[in-house]
């Protein structure tokens, strides 16, 4: 299914102008997109080189702004490159309105969906990568996605809702909590996945998400709201 709006305007809105074409049309090409998918190749792998050259640009970054331990940093780095931050960056630069993806998806309303926006956004970036460098690709980082540092510590984004309630519960009981996924649904290229957080065999809460990592935060989180530690 073609995308509604030219491709010139999403390469003014991102100060970007590829030389290859192609490689800015894989990287809105969504999964679900079979046709457009066989001509073009899907954003997966685009998606998977871009994951890598964000966690770079975002690691140097902070390096070199702050002289905080690694474990903060790790922290500040988590809230950067966050599905949720990605999708929210993704919707201000309207990336969604330029995605290639079945009329099923669609409906759903997949235009908008946290995982596809993060994962497109992610897939611009490896396509930026490829077609102008790592320097230009940095750029693109730094305007969009970094420089919006101060306001996620300010809305405590660089909490890590996993790492504390291990914390709580090894001080408090002397143990460390588990997880277990409890149930997996949707097609390939939109799993989700329910994990449960355990003290012992205590079954403490339970959180879903669109991988199991997402699906243990979200589970830590409630798991703190239940034991009223939050």
């Amino acid at each position: 299914m073609s995308a509604p709006v030219s491709y010139t305007v999403l390469e003014n809105a991102i100060g970007v102008l590829f030389r290859d074409k192609e490689l800015l049309l894989q990287a809105l090409v969504h999964r679900s997109a079979a046709r457009e998918s066989r001509a073009h190749g899907n954003n997966e792998r685009l998606e998977f080189l871009g994951d890598a050259v964000l966690e770079l640009v975002t690691t140097e970054y902070l390096f070199r702004i702050s002289t905080k331990p690694e474990g903060e940093l790790t922290n500040w780095r988590s809230a950067l490159v966050q599905g949720s931050h990605l999708a929210d960056v993704a919707r201000e630069l309207k990336l969604g309105e330029y995605l290639f993806m079945s009329r099923g998806e669609e409906a759903s309303d997949g235009r908008n969906k946290q995982s596809t926006l993060a994962n497109a956004l992610e897939a611009l970036i490896g396509a930026i990568y490829l077609d102008r460098g790592f320097e230009v690709a940095q750029e693109f980082c730094l305007e969009f996605i970094l420089q919006d540092l101060t306001k996620l510590l300010a809305a405590g984004k660089d909490k890590d809702e996993k790492s504390m309630f291990q914390e709580i519960v090894q001080d408090k009981v002397g143990v460390t909590p588990h997880y277990e996924v409890i149930e997996e649904d949707g097609p390939d290229h939109d799993k989700h996945f329910t994990s449960a957080v355990f003290i012992g065999e205590e079954k403490v809460a339970q959180g879903t998400g669109n991988s199991k990592q997402r699906a243990e935060q979200a589970a830590a989180k409630e798991a703190l709201i239940v034991k009223g530690w939050k």
